[in-house]
């Protein structure tokens, strides 16, 4: 098969791409190596770097990976003084809660005396005031009745005694409106009568009180029950009044222990550099742009590339491979291009 000028272009063509391909691929890794380069020296500066710190309650310390730098632990520890204070509020927080833990048995009776009176309040609130008044007045009555009936015997004998037993006067007819007049009697028996009357109404004046006075009381009882249940809680709750005051003191010198800890990552994240970062970044990916171009440059490559691309020169060779080229006429000699001249 002859070789003819588009098959050289073509394989010069191709030759070039592969050498370009090459060299941009050689200048890509280059620029990925860079970019890498760029972004780790910019997190290396802007990386958290702690500090260790002592102070008069305690020392901070921090680890870090030997190889990646990286802080894997972090930790305090109180000085030896707030140390043993510490210790010793523990000691009495553990008693505080002992005490605590024994005050609802402590407080219970307060709980049984105010269930008691919740009891005895339902049954003094169990009567409506009217029907407390009612039991107040039967109960009344039946205590004046045994006096009240000596008074009797006494005036009906004093009565007998001067003659007047049967004596009555003082009737009346029928009211205007209907109602009854008043009873014939002597003066002894309306005067006892009219006393026994206002003795009653005296009375029922009071049984109202009275019912009022032990729906009042009822209502008592249940708020003196709710008093003594609250006091009973209270005391309760105070109870871990001591056991509190003992654990914020511990606390309090254990935050005193932390304050080196939180000095030194303070310190480390002033030690960060984030804006020194980012511009190690912006300049290395800069940079790592600009130098792509020159990488990526192979003259050899373009070289070929732009002589397959040539039409003289192609023209030339393919009148050099040409069967009835005169090589003759390079050297001086008389020749003629044949049939293929170009």
């Amino acid at each position: 098969m002859p070789i003819t000028a588009a098959l050289i272009g073509g394989g010069a063509s191709l030759l070039g791409g592969l050498f370009g391909g090459r060299s941009a691929r050689r200048a890509a890794q280059t620029q990925a190596d860079a970019q890498r380069e760029a972004a780790r020296l910019a997190a290396e500066e802007a990386r958290f770097r702690p500090v260790g710190v002592t102070t008069r309650f305690g020392s901070s310390t921090f680890t870090t990976d030997p190889v990646t730098g990286r802080v894997t632990g972090a930790g305090y520890t109180l000085s030896p003084e707030m140390k043993a204070m510490q210790d010793r509020f523990l000691g009495l927080a553990g008693q505080g809660l002992t005490q605590a833990e024994g005050a609802q048995a402590q407080f219970a009776p307060l709980q049984g005396a105010a269930q008691g009176l919740f009891g005895l309040g339902q049954q003094y609130l169990a009567q409506s005031p009217q029907e407390a008044a009612q039991q107040y007045m039967s109960k009344q009555q039946e205590l004046l009745a045994p006096s009240r009936e000596r008074q009797y015997g006494a005036l009906q004998n004093q009565l007998f005694q001067t003659g007047r037993g049967g004596l009555s006067v003082g009737a009346t007819g029928a009211r205007p409106s209907g109602a009854a007049g008043l009873g014939a009697s002597n003066p002894e028996s309306e005067a006892y009568y009219n006393a026994l009357a206002q003795q009653d109404a005296q009375l029922a004046a009071n049984a109202m009180q009275a019912g009022q006075q032990q729906v009042a009381f009822g209502a008592g009882l249940f708020g003196t029950g709710g008093n003594l249940l609250t006091q009973s809680y209270g005391g309760q709750a105070a109870a871990l009044a001591p056991y509190q005051a003992y654990l914020s003191g511990a606390t309090g010198l254990e935050n005193l222990g932390q304050q080196p800890f939180e000095m030194g990552a303070a310190l480390g994240g002033r030690n960060a550099n984030p804006q020194g970062a980012q511009a190690l970044f912006q300049g290395g990916m800069g940079s790592a742009q600009t130098m792509f171009g020159a990488n990526a440059y192979n003259p050899f490559a373009t070289a070929l590339i732009g002589a397959s691309q040539n039409p003289a020169l192609m023209r030339g060779v393919r009148n050099a491979f040409s069967p009835s080229y005169n090589y003759g006429a390079f050297g001086g000699g008389s020749g003629t291009f044949g049939e293929g001249e170009y």
